[in-house]
């Protein structure tokens, strides 16, 4: 029999799964970093790529043991964005600047207002958000000269996975694009942002589609039948792993960050770049808006400050619609749709009878209008989405599921294996390794789901009204943000 392992390299975790050919998990493993032995300013975040392999093997050797030569596929769903520098021996020059570090609010600046965000959309199909690789780079220039003159190969988390399995050089489109550094439209390196970013071409590595083989496992690794396909950037995955590949699919990531994803056969860019146009693992296009808090909002709200139940909100269902708290979930200023490394959290409505279950339940509605804006954006592109799934740690909470249905005005599906993106970076070994023919025919063999949530008229109804009020608030607060930051 065959078997294929698909790799979810994360911000905190590896996490990899066996599966069949038919897409049965028959064996899940997971291996933690060490933490990050550095105290970093704030809005600071970094890591050692070094930690993220040692990990990778521990978890490509307990999920293979005994089936080393009838493993036929390795794929991977990684972190996006972050910046691994390699030096002309292959040194790691730094530790990795993460997708959540927000010390590049001056270098994304000079890129959306004095390059232009019309020439950055011209040029790769997107403006710049300082979680992007380019400004990083550009930071590195600025701050580390000595560390930016080492540099021989830039690559993106999974692709040193990849290259040290390998020893091949390689990236795929869809991570690609959430560098700054690709013509997404067209599917190549831009000159023009490379020349912007002082970055010699040959510091980036060969582009694949997300389900192509790029190489063989070296044989030191044991494992002497695995051929590795490039994989895809951990939304991409994610959303090949809950079937999310068709024309107008949509698929919502409640993890610590939140995502909404939609995919699409063709290129397009919304009018204010709101949402990144990426390209999808299947090959095609995606826009996509992030959040940069879901998940972790409710984590932060009841561990760090209420030290109480979960399901403290789930007892509120008789005040769905009708709770007066607001919460903007800007913890880690935001991504989508309002591009504001500034923006903060914040509790807007209450009286002296406020609850703590009232807190709580706006935490859950302000996460839900969040994915709201982006939404209203894709809309504005012509997009018509009417059901989506949803994936992701706070995809457990139903009323958070009730929430989203109801404030986005869609039925909300659930896959029955939900395994993120380490199940779409399996599915793209099979791909590679012969297994399926294409990534959608993959989807429709494997990928089964079942309805969790529908809108109810009444509710929907209350919930436009609430969104209506919620909307005004970020752009009340946002020259408060900003002083704030100074």
């Amino acid at each position: 029999m065959n078997f294929y392992i698909g790799i979810d390299l994360g911000t905190s975790a590896t996490k990899g799964i066996l599966v069949n050919g038919e897409g049965v998990i028959v064996k899940e493993e997971s291996a933690n970093y060490p933490p990050y032995e550095k105290e970093l300013p704030s809005g600071w975040s970094e890591h050692h790529p070094e930690y993220w392999f040692e990990a990778v093997k521990i978890v490509l050797r307990n999920l293979s043991e005994g089936l080393e030569e009838e493993v036929k596929g390795i794929s991977f769903g990684g972190q996006m964005h972050g910046l691994v520098a390699l030096d002309k021996d292959d040194n790691v020059i730094r530790p990795c600047i993460l997708w959540n570090d927000g010390r590049t609010e001056e270098e994304t600046k000079y890129l959306n207002e004095v390059v232009g965000r019309e020439a950055l959309s011209a040029h790769t199909g997107n403006i710049a958000f300082a979680g992007f690789t380019a400004p990083k780079l550009l930071w590195l220039k600025k701050h580390e000269p000595q560390n930016f003159a080492k540099i021989a190969k830039i690559m993106l988390p999974k692709d040193y996975i990849a290259y040290m399995l390998t020893g091949v050089f390689s990236t795929d489109y869809s991570d690609a694009s959430g560098t700054l550094l690709l013509d997404v439209e067209h599917k190549c390196w831009s000159k023009e942002l490379c020349e912007i970013c002082s970055v010699e071409e040959s510091w980036l590595p060969k582009l694949y589609e997300s389900y192509e083989v790029t190489g063989k496992v070296k044989a030191e690794f044991g494992l002497p039948n695995a051929v590795v396909t490039a994989g895809a950037g951990d939304n991409a995955a994610a959303a090949v792993g809950t079937g999310t590949v068709g024309d107008g699919s949509c698929n919502i990531s409640l993890g610590t960050s939140g995502t909404i994803f939609l995919s699409q056969d063709s290129f397009s860019v919304d009018e204010k770049n709101a949402l990144h146009s990426f390209v999808h693992a299947n090959g095609k296009y995606h826009l996509m808006g992030c959040i940069l808090s879901a998940a972790s909002a409710n984590q932060w709200w009841i561990e760090n400050i209420l030290s109480d139940r979960y399901d403290i909100a789930e007892r509120m269902g008789e005040k769905l619609g009708k709770n007066e708290v607001y919460f903007l979930p800007y913890l880690m200023g935001e991504r989508s749709p309002h591009n504001d490394v500034n923006a903060r959290g914040a509790f807007i409505g209450m009286n002296g009878a406020t609850t703590k279950e009232e807190m709580s339940l706006a935490v859950l509605e302000g996460v839900a209008f969040a994915f709201r804006d982006c939404l209203e954006v894709a809309k504005e592109n012509g997009l018509v989405v009417k059901e989506s799934n949803l994936c992701g740690g706070g995809a457990k909470s139903k009323i958070w599921r009730t929430i989203l249905a109801n404030v986005l005005g869609v039925k909300i599906d659930m896959v029955e294996t939900e395994q993120g993106p380490s199940f779409g970076g399996a599915m793209l070994a099979m791909v590679g390794a012969g297994e399926y023919a294409s990534v959608e025919e993959a989807v429709s063999a494997i990928v089964k789901s079942h309805t969790v949530a529908l809108p109810e008229p009444a509710l929907q109804q209350a919930y436009e009204e609430k969104y209506r009020k919620f909307k005004k608030l970020y752009p009340a607060l946002k020259s408060a943000f900003a002083d704030l930051a100074q």
